[in-house]
């Protein structure tokens, strides 16, 4: 593979399936994110070249994959980054939407799909393959969900244009970290007695992240003459309270009690689904305005050309119980959560302590330790989700419902993995930035904020700055703010009296965990030994139900 975005030409090797097939050169779009990131692999198992392109594709360095393609800078709205990304491509993977960038989005998604189409014209690309949503049958587009109806105009603009594409149009994916499944999870796990809008009396065919992915991959060897849409869902046509109770089953909790209302509006239940699960009310209206109508599948053409094999597409439950079991093995390979959200800061990290491009707050603590570095790098990668901020979570739970209360990603995205972090994984209301192992931890703010912040964690060693050595091990952590106009200064000068609890007990008591059982965290997080009796008992009972689940 040439690194100035040329290819040799295809070769021959053994694909999906133990079949002879052709070595497709593919370039992937939204790599980063929930289907691309599971996309890329596959793709590769099967014998293809990948090409990813990323606005920042150093959030793509630490995926098992990434030293087996290659990636390049680009933004799917700039002509000149995408016709780079699409020389010498045979196949193009269109994963991208700009849902959740302000009232504009569908301007910015048709603008993206036109240039995406015009570009792969230009480079002679073989096929266009785009994943959309399944839409209703005899609704009239403009009765849709503006999010429905931009995936639909995309679909329209890929099947009007001169390159062939396969548009896949899905409803609701199943998967471990899908938004979709992660919003079934929480309000079934959560809410045992449910007061629920009408549309949990909507049918929909829901779909296994794994066929979904059986279809893209599939899709880059349909014939040059094939040039359509295809509806692709499982085997099983249910409603959302139909879904919900099945879920119930499957993940061995009692049985749910679901009264649905006809006053909650999308606008309110998806508020309510934010204030209930993970997903926030931005993220889960698309989602719950997209099950006003019913979306069943029409057709199951896809089979002609990405032939069923035995027990798939997957039935329902069982998608259910393979997405339950990889969350409860903390084999989740990417979350909903894992593109970061449209608008999110972008501007790079001010390195100078006097960095001239403007103010720059900053709050440093630095504490030495006896304990190894790596005992002390254990807290500080295993920080954040159930292990908590190790300082003052009454501060920490109220920060994350404000910033959900003002249409923030608030505090409970949680982690990935309960252990590694990755470049790009969402953290709570935080992004990993950069991450050295063993040295250093930067995250990026996602929280609404009148400017941009970040959080550093370092191990060092004591009079040998960075380096290995003998003596004691040093934790330092700073904390850096850059204000945006009088707001931002109001706000970090409002909030800096504070610091010293939280930032300074962060910084005490990550140093205490570390010191504590060989890294501090046993089976018993930091926030579980100051968290309230009763919540305590909560949490405690919360884990014997799930590890009853696991024994079932």
């Amino acid at each position: 593979m040439s690194t100035d975005g040329e290819w040799d030409a295809p070769d021959q090797r053994e694909g999906h399936g133990g079949r002879g097939a052709e070595a497709l050169r593919c370039l992937v779009t939204g790599a980063s994110g929930y289907i691309g990131g599971r996309l890329v692999p596959e793709l590769l198992e099967a014998g293809h070249r990948v090409r990813c392109l990323a606005r920042s594709p150093d959030k793509l360095r630490d995926h098992p994959w990434a030293g087996d393609v290659e990636t390049v800078r680009g933004d799917v709205t700039d002509p000149e980054s995408v016709g780079g990304a699409m020389r010498g491509i045979d196949v193009a993977y269109y994963l991208v939407h700009a849902l959740g960038s302000g009232s504009g989005f569908e301007d910015t998604d048709r603008r993206a799909a036109r240039v995406f189409a015009e570009q792969a014209e230009a480079a002679g690309v073989r096929r266009i393959v785009y994943l959309g949503g399944l839409t209703p049958r005899g609704v009239a587009e403009e009765s849709l969900s503006p999010h429905l109806r931009s995936r639909a105009e995309v679909g329209r603009i890929f099947l009007g244009a001169p390159v062939p594409a396969t548009v896949l149009r899905a409803a609701v994916v199943i998967g471990s970290g899908s938004a979709s499944f992660e919003m079934l999870r929480y309000l079934t796990e959560r809410l045992p007695v449910m007061v629920t809008p009408s549309w949990v009396h909507t049918r929909t065919q829901p779909i296994g992240v794994r066929d979904v992915l059986r279809y893209l991959v599939g899709s880059a060897a349909m014939p040059d003459d094939v040039d359509r849409a295809f509806d692709i869902g499982g085997p099983d046509v249910l409603t959302y309270r139909e879904m919900m109770c099945r879920y119930a089953v499957v993940a061995g909790l009692r049985r749910r009690i679901i009264v649905p209302v006809p006053v909650l509006t999308p606008r309110l239940s998806s508020h309510w689904v934010g204030l209930v699960t993970p997903v926030p009310a931005s993220l889960a209206r698309p989602l719950t305005e997209s099950l006003r109508h019913e979306v069943v599948c029409r057709e199951h053409d896809i089979a002609r050309y990405v032939p069923d094999l035995p027990g798939r597409p997957l039935p329902f439950d069982e998608a259910l119980a393979l997405a339950l079991r990889r969350v409860r093995e903390a084999q989740v390979a990417t979350r909903w959560s894992s593109a970061a959200p449209p608008g999110a800061p972008s501007d790079p990290l001010p390195t100078d302590p006097d960095w001239a491009g403007g103010s720059l707050y900053q709050d440093e603590r630095r504490l030495s330790v006896d304990v190894s570095r790596q005992d002390l790098w254990k807290v500080i990668e295993g920080i954040g989700g159930d292990n908590g901020w190790y300082s003052f979570p009454l501060a920490w739970a109220v920060r994350g419902w404000l910033d959900r209360f003002v249409g923030g990603v608030g505090l409970r995205r949680g982690r990935r993995d309960a252990e590694r972090l990755r470049v790009g994984d969402s953290l709570d209301f935080w992004r990993v930035e950069e991450i050295e192992p063993g040295r250093l931890l930067r995250l990026r703010a996602e929280m609404r904020l009148p400017g941009l912040a970040w959080l550093e964690m370092y191990v060092e060693t004591e009079g040998t700055e960075g380096t290995e050595g003998e003596g004691l091990t040093r934790y330092r952590q700073r904390a850096l703010f850059h204000p945006r106009g009088l707001l931002g200064h109001v706000y970090w000068w409002s909030v800096s009296p504070f610091h010293a609890v939280v930032f300074g007990g962060m910084a005490r008591n990550i140093t205490k965990a570390a010191a504590k059982d060989g890294g501090g965290r046993g089976t018993e997080s930091f926030a579980d030994r100051v968290r309230p009796a009763p919540l305590r008992f909560l949490r405690s009972a919360s884990r014997a139900r799930r590890g009853r689940s696991r024994r079932r």
